[in-house]
């Protein structure tokens, strides 16, 4: 597990457009450490990244662990892209399946 903070880029393989499986109008958009999803810019301190049986994994996380569990609730909090190329967002309340929009 590495910890990055806000500021360093996502992995390169999570880069980039994507559109939900499920619900074609709701994307999702990572550029750098910037990720917008269902319109929403997701306000996180930092990210710890791993992999696990090749799944390449992101969590998002905040420094105030008060807050925490609102932010878990609101906000996209997991992003997992599979060894197939999958793309995986969910937090406590939700998961969507994401492919990535063609430029």
């Amino acid at each position: 597990m590495e910890r990055r903070e806000r500021d360093a880029p996502l992995p390169v393989e999570m880069q980039g457009r994507w559109r939900d499986i499920e619900d074609p109008a709701s994307e999702l958009f990572i550029k750098g450490g910037e990720i917008v999803c269902f319109a929403r810019v997701i306000d996180y301190d930092y990210m710890v990244v791993a992999t696990d049986d090749g799944a390449l994994t992101v969590s998002l996380k905040l420094n105030d662990a008060a807050a925490e569990e609102a932010f878990q609730r609101a906000n996209v909090t997991e992003l997992v892209m599979t060894p197939d190329g999958e793309l995986h967002a969910y937090n406590v309340r939700f998961a969507s399946q994401f492919q990535r929009m063609k430029s």
